[in-house]
């Protein structure tokens, strides 16, 4: 007997969900039924895919080998439903977003109604986390992360990238002078995030030719508020194109060290959960958002 599609996806369920529960949450099913799934395809198979005890599972040397020619398998069939798909139907149902609020803000809102217009039959949820989340535990179907991704199961669409910069505002450069040198910094006041660790570093290079590392005396774990904090003339700080782009343009905020700072890009992708078909409205947001962030000389995203 040959293993089924429903049997390779109750695998890739499990393995990256990391229990039989998560997998039953995912693929609709009881966990009765996901055990019995994966027991009936070691049996066709011979072999044991996962080793099982009262703490943890895991996957054997066998199961990965299986594992990996699985993921390409329901890619391909991914994609043949998806193209057929895409001839006959149109996105509709509930899709659900996740985002940092400043790019909830700044890159979402905006293309959102855009979007609905082109595709009344979506709706659509919009939730903000300054943190990673677990896609499946939080019923989420598209998350938005900016920065280096960590190895992952899930999958990610990039969608551009977005330039950090050092900025203040004309106010607060009027009352404490503009800082010429990287030493003039410790004599001001920097805006900073309070996590994760990597937003400390500022595009510049220290006098022991490392990357600057600021020290704040004011901390938030949220940009839009930073950002907010430097309109204000709170201090300096360093933001990305994407939420500081039209303050830079209307003078609100004043780039620094514009000749010696580093141009470090950050990246911005679409994280979603595929072990099965990808819906079509899950696989048209990411298309339109792709389109959307962008705009001329690439200085906004």
């Amino acid at each position: 007997m040959k293993s089924t599609l429903d049997e390779m996806k109750a695998l890739v369920a499990v393995v990256d969900t990391g229990t039989v529960r998560g997998a039953s949450e995912v693929l609709s099913i009881t966990p009765a039924a996901v055990s019995r799934t994966i027991s009936r395809l070691e049996t066709k198979l011979e072999t044991t895919l996962l080793s099982r005890t009262t703490r943890r599972m895991s996957v054997t040397s066998e199961g990965r080998v299986y594992l990996k020619r699985v993921r390409r398998i329901l890619e391909e069939v991914d994609l043949a439903e998806d193209q057929l798909r895409v001839q006959k139907d149109k996105p509709s149902g509930l899709l659900r977003i996740n985002a940092a609020t400043p790019f909830a803000i700044h890159g979402l809102t905006s293309c959102i109604s855009h979007y609905q217009a082109l595709y009344p039959e979506v709706e659509i949820e919009l939730n903000t986390s300054e943190e990673n989340i677990d896609l499946v535990g939080k019923h989420t179907d598209i998350a938005i992360r900016i920065g280096q991704l960590k190895d992952s199961s899930l999958r990610a669409v990039f969608i551009g990238s977005s330039r950090i910069r050092i900025l203040a505002s004309p106010e607060y450069l009027k009352e404490f002078g503009t800082p010429s040198r990287i030493d003039d910094l410790s004599s001001h006041r920097l805006l900073g995030f309070s996590k994760p660790e990597i937003l400390k570093n500022w595009p510049l290079i220290d006098e022991s030719d490392k990357i600057y590392k600021a020290t704040s005396s004011l901390l938030a774990d949220n940009g839009e508020v930073i950002r907010h904090l430097a309109l204000s003339g709170a201090g300096i700080a360093c933001l990305s194109d994407f939420m500081t782009y039209r303050d830079r343009k209307n003078g609100s905020l004043v780039e620094l060290f514009k000749g010696a700072s580093l141009r470090i890009d950050q990246p911005i992708h679409a994280i979603y959960y595929k072990n099965s078909v990808t819906s079509l409205r899950i696989s048209s947001f990411i298309e339109f958002l792709k389109r959307h962030l962008s705009i001329e000389n690439n200085e906004f995203i």
